[in-house]
């Protein structure tokens, strides 16, 4: 039996397919990205001033846990 054996085709038309983000696209979805963040934080810090105490009763272990 005769075994075929592949040889991957390179063509100009995947190259051109595959396109790179300009960089003002970039720049404009990372300051997005980083609102989005800061607001995260911002709602952590509320929850923590208001109920720090609780917060951190949730995670101590309690026996056989």
């Amino acid at each position: 039996m005769a075994q075929e054996q592949k040889q991957p085709r390179r063509s100009s038309e995947t190259e051109e397919a595959v396109e790179t983000a300009p960089e003002t696209d970039v720049a404009e979805r990372k300051g997005t990205i980083d609102a989005d963040v800061d607001d995260i934080l911002d709602e952590i810090d509320d929850v923590l001033e208001t109920n720090a105490e609780d917060f951190v009763k949730s995670f101590i272990q309690k026996g056989g846990q």
